[in-house]
Formats: structure tokens, sequence, C-alpha cells
């Protein structure tokens, strides 16, 4: 499924100026089938997306100082700036597992009433499952250069996942041991969260040895960054000099 993207809304918090708000949040559900017999590998499944909305912030107006001629002025100034190198996407799940043939006839469903698993990302849409592994230098620094996102930025990917606490989780049948990947926790209610296996929201990178795969550990209507209830939250990198967007395209592992 291809997501296209647009500018959208954080919460801001500068005592003085603000610049231009450029973070896109797009919030959106997705129907999964899984457990198919086409799937006996139990690899992610692709998404459907049932809903989706973006939303703009306004911009912050400019600060005023009125002095006297002659006068001379010390400031300190405090802004924030919207990043531009990344886009948000928070949502819900609805899903069913399923046992399928081959040609998608189904002999049996169960309804999901508890949200459990993940969700994939990625700027390609081929992802080869078989070598899904924690993102390693050289393939984190081929999608910072696609992306003109400079290593020693303060947002950069590298900068960002600069940790490695999460809980263990499958992809398909490959088991991603407990703390061994780059990760982070996004926030809860606008507050950082103190890094931990039990954090809300995880967000693990991944790759297949060629490509990036952003991979968030699904909730089941957790308190979310703006305190509402969401399944997952999850940051992915973007182009801040390239005029079109790069779409994501997103799968599934319910579990």
């Amino acid at each position: 499924m291809r997501c296209h993207t647009r500018r959208q809304s954080a919460q801001e918090s500068a005592s003085v100026r603000k610049t231009c708000m450029t973070l896109i949040t797009i919030i959106f559900m997705l129907g999964v089938a899984m457990l198919h017999a086409g799937f006996a590998s139990g690899e992610p499944a692709g998404v459907i997306v049932v809903s989706n909305t973006t939303v703009t912030p306004a911009q912050q107006p400019a600060a005023t100082i009125t002095t006297t001629g002659g006068s001379f002025t010390t400031m300190l100034l405090n802004a924030t700036t919207q990043t531009m190198r990344w886009k948000a996407y928070v949502g819900n799940v609805t899903g069913t597992f399923k046992l399928q043939d081959a040609s998608n006839f189904t002999l049996y469903d169960w309804a999901i009433t508890t949200v459990a698993g993940e969700i994939y990302a990625s700027r390609n849409n081929t992802i080869n499952w078989a070598d899904i592994r924690c993102a390693v230098n050289s393939t984190l620094g081929a999608e910072q250069t696609q992306l003109n996102i400079t290593t020693s930025k303060d947002d950069s990917i590298n900068r960002t996942f600069n940790a490695s606490v999460h809980r263990s989780f499958y992809v398909g049948t490959k088991l991603i041991t407990n703390s061994s990947c780059r990760a982070i926790a996004t926030f809860v209610n606008g507050t950082r969260q103190t890094a931990s296996e039990s954090a809300s929201f995880q967000e693990v990178l991944l790759d297949d040895t060629q490509r990036i795969v952003y991979t968030t550990l699904l909730e089941n209507k957790a308190r979310g960054y703006n305190n509402q209830s969401f399944d997952f939250q999850m940051i992915v990198a973007e182009s801040d000099i390239n005029p079109t967007p790069s779409p994501y395209y997103f799968w599934a592992e319910l579990s």
C-alpha cells in the first residue's frame, strides 16, 4: 500500500519564536488479513488503509521588541523549528486472522479483539523478510545519503536511533532479541519516555541487508503522544530538500 505524505502538526512550546511547522502526522487505521496458506512462513502482509487524516499546524507569529534609539539590547532567544527530516504516523489497527488458500478463499477466520504485533514501514515496496535483521551502519548510511541527511545533524537517523533498548519480538519466524537493535520510544502525553524494555510505542530500526525497515511494536489502545488512545506511533525519515515527498509502504504482522 502506497501512502503519500504531506505536512502536519506537532505540539509546540517556544517562548519567543517558532519557525514553519513541517512535521507530518497522519492518523489512519489499518485493515489486515493474516495467517492464510499463502503466508505459511508467517511473514508480514500488506495492509489496507481504511481512513487517514493529515493535519498542518498554524505558523507561530513573529515576536516584537521595541527599543529606543541609541539603546543596546542583549537578547536570549528560544526558538523551536519543526524538522523537515522526519514525518510521523499514528493510528489504530483493525483486522482478522484468516485461514485462506492460494486463491484467497477463506476456510475460517477470527476477529481480532486485542491488538498485538508490529507495523512495518519502508520506502521500498519489496522487502526480503527472510534476511531481516537489526539495521547495520552501512545500510543506515546509504539511507541517509539517499535522503540527503547529514550524519552530524542532531536529527539525523543515526543520532535519533542512538539507543538499543526494546523488547523482543518476531518478524515472521525470526526472533529479534531484546535490546539488540537501534530503537526509540516515542513520546507519551508530550513527554519523553525513560528508556526501558517496557516503554510504550517502541520503534526498532531493521534492514533486509539492503533496505531500512522502520518497525513499531503495537500497543492495545495505549495513551499516546497527545494523551489519546492509539495502537501505534512511528516516525520515518524524509529528505528536507526533495520537493516530492517519499512514499512509504506499510505491512503488518498481528500476533
